[in-house]
């Protein structure tokens, strides 16, 4: 038994908060909102290429988010396209990024890299092949 890919992540957080993740990234990252399965409690599915990438759920009865909890989560990476019209709207809406190029080497092509965070903290990486 071997796992074949990563399927998707997942957030969780109050319904004021999840709208608020999903319009973020649906903006700045250019994930499409899409069906979701039959599940009992509210939440949004967002797709990338036609696949369900990123679930936003609502918290459980009596759950809250966490704050102040160390993990070895670091971000999510997307590979995506038009690389200059990503930059201007961070830069048009003063969402702060830090840039980042992955040389080319034997068998992997120039990458440039857009790091920023989510409106929850999260950290967001997308991935431009040059």
């Amino acid at each position: 038994m071997a796992a074949i890919r990563l399927d998707h992540a997942n957030l969780r957080t109050d319904r004021a908060g999840m709208a608020q993740l999903r319009d973020f990234y649906i903006r700045y990252v250019g994930l499409v909102d899409g069906p979701r399965a039959a599940l009992s409690s509210f939440g949004y599915w967002l797709y990338a290429g036609g696949q369900a990438v990123l679930h936003i759920s609502e918290n459980r009865a009596g759950e809250s988010a966490q704050t102040g909890v160390k993990t070895t989560f670091d971000h999510l990476a997307f590979a995506c396209t038009d690389f200059e019209q990503m930059l201007q709207c961070l830069q048009q809406d003063g969402i702060a990024y830090r840039l980042s190029e992955v040389p080319a080497s034997a068998d992997f092509a120039l990458q440039r890299q857009i790091f920023f965070h989510d409106p929850a903290g999260n950290g967001i990486e997308l991935n431009f092949i040059a």
